[in-house]
């Protein structure tokens, strides 16, 4: 699919080196059509890691989307140059008047601190209370699932003894949502998570259904009935190499994280790891802009309102 983006952002040059077709705002304009403008809250300290994630994942569609990456907080990042964050970032101040038919809101490395000690918390309820009225669907990933079932029905997750870290098997348990189309029975997909929500307490929100999960690793992916708020615990959109980053990142630092599970092959920290989620972590994004997104969203975004 031709994703619209800045034809400067660093992300262009990676993605079509991959055979990612991606059209520069030039280009689009030309295309008499309504694009999907779709905005991603990118609240991870590596900013353009996880901007090429993402907009790989979108990728794969015959639609048009434009893309806009928001922020919230003004301080300096530093694992991303400034002059990329003001050359490409949009402060939600600058949008909230925007009509968005999908929102995505990243995770954070925040993952032990109570919501309300987190310095932006204010400002993130803020965008999650706009979103009702102003996005069709959103797509929360991790941290952020966690922090919406808290701000939007009270539920309150669990802290893990240990980091849910590594590649697990997940079961889909609701085969014929539209959000979990064509997948296999079984699929794996990445985890890198203290939180936990048990999965009876999102069967016990009417509207909420659990779409994937496991023993092991809980709910995976829920949806609400009206295909408005989508929860993902996991990292689909990780690169092969993401998690071993982590897990070097922690072992230098002294954290003891453990080896991630079912990563590396005889896990063995020096081999390569397995990457075994890509094929369903794209098809659960392109299930979303099509079935979530492109299929319930008013023509005229100004037509959206809140349940």
């Amino acid at each position: 699919m031709p994703i619209r983006i800045p034809s400067d952002l660093p992300a262009q040059n990676i993605l079509l080196n991959e055979n990612i077709f991606v059209m520069d705002s030039e280009r689009a304009s030309n295309q008499d059509i309504r694009p999907l403008e779709v905005g991603i809250l990118n609240l991870m300290p590596n900013k353009i890691q996880t901007e090429v994630q993402l907009c790989r994942l979108l990728s794969n569609t015959p639609l048009q989307i434009n893309i806009d990456l928001i922020r919230i907080d003004n301080r300096a990042s530093k694992h991303t140059p400034q002059e990329h964050l003001d050359n490409f970032y949009h402060h939600f101040d600058e949008v909230e008047h925007k009509f968005y038919d999908g929102l995505i809101i990243t995770g954070a490395p925040i993952a032990l601190m109570p919501y309300q000690d987190i310095s932006y918390w204010d400002k993130i309820t803020q965008v999650m209370e706009w979103a009702r009225r102003h996005v069709q669907s959103t797509l929360y990933l991790c941290w952020a699932a966690h922090a919406a079932m808290y701000y939007h029905y009270g539920v309150n997750r669990q802290i893990r003894d240990n980091k849910l870290f590594g590649v697990f098997e997940h079961q889909v348990y609701e085969p014929l949502n539209e959000l979990v189309r064509g997948f296999d029975p079984v699929f794996g997909a990445p985890h890198s998570r203290y939180g936990q929500i048990a999965i009876e307490e999102y069967e016990g929100i009417p509207g909420l259904q659990v779409l994937a999960g496991s023993d092991q690793v809980g709910a995976y992916l829920v949806a609400s009935s009206d295909k408005r708020v989508v929860f993902l615990t996991g990292h689909p959109e990780y690169d092969a190499n993401t998690l071993q980053q982590e897990y070097l990142r922690d072992a230098d630092s002294g954290v003891g994280t453990a080896l991630p599970e079912n990563y590396f092959t005889n896990n063995d920290p020096t081999a390569e790891p397995r990457v075994t989620w890509r094929a369903h972590g794209s098809l659960l994004f392109t299930n979303w802009l099509n079935y979530y997104v492109y299929q319930t969203t008013p023509y005229n975004l100004a037509e959206l309102s809140a349940d």
